[in-house]
C-alpha cells in the first residue's frame, strides 16, 4: 500500500506538471505540429505522445539507412519528402535492388487514417513500421536485430533514453518513427486557401470549372474521395483491369467480393506524386482522368460508381487543373521534412 500510495504521488506530481495540450510542441522556434484550418486535431496514442525527442530521434530513424539489412535504404529512400513522401517509380527498389509489389503510397495526411497497407490490414501506425522491415523485397530485416545495431551508437542510445526513457529497442523504434509520420501534416494547397480561407483569387477559371465537375453528380470523382484529405478510407475496385495480378483486399479477407478491392488513397498533392495506382500502371493524371472517363475494364467487384462519364477535352483538362490546385509547396519544401544533414 505504501508502495502504491508513492507511485500515485509520483503520478499526480507529473500530470500536474504537464503543458497545456492546446500549447505547440516546439523544436526551435517553429512548431512540429501545425494543424491547418478545416483539419481535425491529429491524435497520439497514449503513451507516445508528441515530443520534440520523440520526433527527433523518429526523424533521424526515418532517414538512416541503418533500418535495412544490408543498411543500403531508408524509409525516405521509397518515401521522399518532395513528393509528398511517395515515390517516382512504380515499384520502390528494396535491398539488393528487388523490386517491390505495390507503388509506395504518399505519407502526407497519414496520421488521419484509420488502418494502413492497401489491404487495410495494419490498425496503427505502430504495427505499420514493422511490414517494410520485414518484408523480403524492402527491408528483409528484423527489428530486433536493427535494436542491437542501435545498442552500439551512442547517439541513438542517448537519443532513445530522452525521448522514451529506456535503451533502443522494439517499442522505441516503431514509436519514434510513427511520431514522426503523424506531423506529416498537409494542408497549405491553393485548393485550401479558396475553400477555407474564402480566397476567390486562389484559383483561375479553368480550376474552379475543374473543382465543380470533380464534386458534381456527372463524374461522382468525390462519392470516394471526400473529406478534408480526398479519401473515405472505403475499400473499392475502379476497372483498372479484368484479371488482377494483385488480389488486393482478398489477401487479408479472403472473401472474393473482396479481390482486388484497395483502399481509396487520398489526392492531396497528387500532382507530384506520379506514378499512380496501386501498381503505379498510370503514368500521368491526364491518363488517370482518361482511365475514369472511360469506365474502366470489367471486374465482378468493380464499383457502380464507375461508368464512362463522356467527358469534352475542355472537362478533362479542367479536371486535371482542378487537382493540381491540391498541391501543397509549403510542405513539399518545408525543412523540418528535410533530410539531416
Amino acid at each position: 500500500m505504501k508502495k502504491a500510495g508513492m507511485l500515485l504521488c509520483c503520478a499526480l506530481l507529473v500530470f500536474s506538471c504537464r503543458k497545456d495540450p492546446s500549447e505547440p510542441v516546439l523544436a526551435g522556434p517553429e512548431p512540429l505540429l501545425a494543424v491547418p484550418p478545416g483539419f481535425p486535431e491529429p491524435v497520439f496514442p497514449e503513451g507516445n505522445e508528441l515530443t520534440p525527442a520523440r520526433w527527433a530521434l523518429g526523424k533521424k530513424l526515418f532517414f538512416d539507412p541503418v533500418m535495412s539489412s544490408d543498411s543500403t535504404i531508408s524509409c525516405a529512400s521509397c518515401h521522399l519528402p518532395s513528393r509528398a513522401f511517395s515515390d517516382t517509380v512504380a515499384f520502390s527498389p528494396g535491398v539488393g535492388s528487388r523490386a517491390g509489389v505495390r507503388n509506395a503510397p504518399s505519407l502526407a495526411n497519414i496520421v488521419y487514417h484509420p488502418y494502413f497497407t492497401r489491404e487495410g490490414g495494419v490498425p496503427t501506425l505502430e504495427m505499420q513500421v514493422l511490414v517494410p522491415i520485414q518484408e523480403h523485397n524492402e527491408f528483409d530485416f528484423n527489428i530486433l536485430l536493427i535494436a542491437e545495431r542501435l545498442l552500439s551508437d551512442t547517439a541513438y542510445r542517448r537519443m532513445s533514453s530522452e525521448a522514451y526513457d529506456r535503451l533502443p529497442d522494439a517499442f522505441v523504434i516503431t514509436r519514434a518513427i510513427s511520431c514522426f509520420e503523424r506531423t506529416m501534416i498537409s494542408g497549405q494547397s491553393r485548393y485550401d486557401r479558396y475553400f477555407f480561407q474564402g480566397r476567390q483569387d486562389a484559383l483561375n477559371a479553368a480550376e474552379q470549372r475543374g473543382m465543380d465537375l470533380f464534386f458534381s453528380d456527372k463524374t461522382d470523382c468525390s462519392k470516394c474521395h471526400n473529406g478534408f484529405n480526398f479519401t473515405n478510407y472505403q475499400f473499392e475496385n475502379n476497372g483498372l483491369y479484368s484479371n488482377y495480378p494483385d488480389p488486393g483486399r482478398f489477401r487479408l479477407t479472403e472473401l472474393e467480393s473482396d479481390r482486388a478491392r484497395f483502399k481509396v488513397p487520398g489526392l492531396r498533392n497528387v500532382a507530384v506524386t506520379a506514378p499512380y495506382m496501386h501498381d503505379g500502371s498510370l503514368a500521368t493524371l491526364e491518363a488517370v482522368v482518361a482511365h475514369y472517363d472511360s469506365g474502366g475494364q470489367p471486374h465482378p467487384n468493380k464499383s457502380p460508381l464507375i461508368r464512362p462519364l463522356g467527358l469534352t477535352s475542355e472537362e478533362k483538362a479542367d479536371l486535371v487543373a482542378f487537382l493540381k490546385t491540391l498541391t501543397d509547396e509549403t510542405f513539399l519544401t518545408n525543412p523540418a521534412f528535410a533530410k539531416p544533414e
